[in-house]
């Protein structure tokens, strides 16, 4: 696992319930903030809450859900669980 990897998910390990940020901004904190895509993958391939990774909290800059391994419908379903509404 990569040192950027690690970073990325201590960063969105780290997303307070409630709250959400985009893969954008997870980027820039990880110090590549053209990265977003990469901070995608990584969720994708990582993430889940069964390793303590809130991935569910990270969506697209423009506020729409973006993508998620277990599907939008459980990603939304989440999200409206800690009372999100994307």
């Amino acid at each position: 696992m990569t040192f950027f990897t690690k970073r990325v998910l201590a960063l969105v390990a780290r997303i307070p319930q409630g709250k959400t940020c985009s893969y954008k901004e997870v980027a820039r904190w990880a110090g590549r903030p053209r990265a977003y895509r990469a901070v995608g993958n990584i969720l994708n391939s990582y993430g889940g809450m069964d390793k303590g990774i809130p991935c569910h909290r990270v969506i697209k800059s423009d506020g729409t859900l973006g993508g998620f391994k277990s599907g939008l419908r459980k990603k939304r379903a989440l999200l409206r669980k800690e009372k999100i509404h994307v």
